[in-house]
């Protein structure tokens, strides 16, 4: 394509094709019209196995929000006893931020693939309250392990100099490797030695787990008013950063996935204790489960609105309009002759002629 045709392409206040294509719905000039689709790309797209696509996405929205995380954790831990000093390559603030804001890029990036769930707690949450199919459950849970086992084995990968040189040193200094500040700790959760009480420590996880798993409910809720589409994946994220500064200094995992996969590399390159360590590998790996459930639990039976889900069009009652009709009249939000008449009107529209392919329930 010559000069002159390339400058044709756009008039004297069209915008290039880029970054400017968020700005359509917001600003007057025109944007040049991107690259057309081929036949070709759309059979390839169609052809390609939708549970393949559902879990690559999981795989790496985990990867997206643990590798900047455990990153955070690295330069915290590594540079502890360096000459300059640990606060000038992170806190525990830091890492919370890490965490928060890779969990949103993870929503943003991957979330209208899988539904972005990212976590094994949620996705069996979904199965169990808002009818996801349990059948792919396995499938999402095996790929968000794998996408935090990734995210451990890249950063063992990009830190090993530094990884190594501080293993030296701890070993040199009599101490253990697996342990809360040791090089295991980079990758997974390990309580403080005076953390010996099992009970007092699957209380701070479960809290930690509730709290965060309320918050997610409340996000997706679509009968929320006070969280938009836009505004859910940085709101998700800053609950598991308010949680990290809270009690990240008395042990807590918040994810079988983020755990369960990181906790694998640190085995690989640590050994088993990572898994043997103060027998609570079981408090960091599953009590996110129950904790998750009891918390989405608790936000369906006593603050879920459905009529409002409904009447937002989110939602469909299970035994369509007259159904829907029938409950309003039971609970007297209108005459039982109103809803009648509104079912028997839905019924004779249905069946005049031009609407046979409406589906009226």
């Amino acid at each position: 394509m010559t000069s002159s045709r390339q400058h044709s392409r756009l008039n004297t206040y069209d915008l290039e094709l880029g970054a400017t294509e968020a700005v359509q719905k917001h600003f007057s000039r025109n944007i040049v019209a991107s690259k057309t689709v081929s036949q070709r790309k759309l059979d390839f797209e169609h052809a390609r196995p939708r549970i393949l696509r559902e879990c690559m996405a999981e795989a790496t929205g985990v990867f997206f929000y643990v590798f900047p995380g455990i990153a955070a954790i690295a330069g915290f831990t590594l540079n502890a006893t360096s000459e300059i000093g640990v606060t000038a390559f992170g806190s525990i603030f830091q890492i919370g931020c890490a965490f928060a804001i890779g969990i949103a890029f993870a929503i943003i990036t991957c979330a209208s693939t899988s539904g972005g769930h990212f976590n094994p707690a949620i996705t069996i949450c979904f199965a169990t309250w808002q009818g996801f199919p349990w059948r792919k459950v396995p499938h999402y849970i095996i790929s968000q392990i794998f996408g935090a086992f990734i995210a451990g084995l890249l950063l063992m990968g990009m830190y090993w100099p530094q990884i190594q040189k501080f293993k030296v040193a701890t070993l040199a200094q009599g101490k253990p490797l697996v342990a809360n500040g040791g090089p295991a700790s980079i990758l997974c959760t390990f309580p403080n030695p005076d953390q010996t009480n099992l009970g007092y420590l699957f209380l701070i996880e479960f809290f930690v787990d509730s709290y965060i798993g309320i918050v997610i409910w409340a996000c997706i809720d679509p009968a929320n008013p006070f969280v938009s589409p836009a505004g859910a994946p940085f709101a998700i994220g800053l609950a598991y950063g308010v949680m990290v500064w809270g009690f990240a200094d008395v042990s807590i995992s918040t994810n079988m996935a983020r755990d369960l996969g990181t906790r694998v590399v640190a085995a690989i390159f640590f050994g088993r204790e990572a898994f043997a360590y103060m027998n609570y590998s079981w408090i960091a790996i599953l009590v996110n489960i129950p904790a998750t459930l009891f918390a989405t639990g608790y936000y369906e039976f006593l603050m879920r609105d459905s009529f409002s889900t409904i009447g937002k069009g989110h939602a469909v009652h299970e035994e369509g309009d007259k159904g829907l009709l029938k409950h309003m009249s039971d609970t007297g939000m209108v005459e039982a002759e109103t809803a009648n008449s509104s079912s028997e009107d839905t019924t004779t529209q249905a069946e005049e002629p031009g609407l046979g392919k409406r589906r009226v329930p």
